[in-house]
């Protein structure tokens, strides 16, 4: 999506609402700013709440074990990786 603004008084712009919403910017959110080639890049900054990441990783192991089983000595014997790949 592409959008011209206007830079006003003091340098300010304003991001379009319907860029806003795209990229989910809401007012007090903090965004970087970079120069990349002569061209501005600006960018949201993401929060991490660690609680949230600490559930995401739970619930990521309670799936991985429903599949995952403890190997065991001899599990492999006899299998021929070349039969894998056919």
């Amino acid at each position: 999506m592409t959008a011209k603004v206007e830079v006003g008084r003091k340098g300010y712009i304003i991001i379009p609402k319907s860029i806003r919403e795209l990229i989910g910017i809401k007012e007090g959110d903090v965004l970087t700013l970079t120069v990349e080639n002569g061209r501005i890049v600006l960018e949201p900054e993401r929060r991490v709440s660690l609680p949230e990441v600490a559930r995401r990783l739970r619930e990521h192991e309670e799936k991985v074990r429903k599949y995952a089983k403890e190997a065991r000595l001899g599990d492999l014997a006899g299998v021929s990786l070349e039969d894998e790949f056919e």
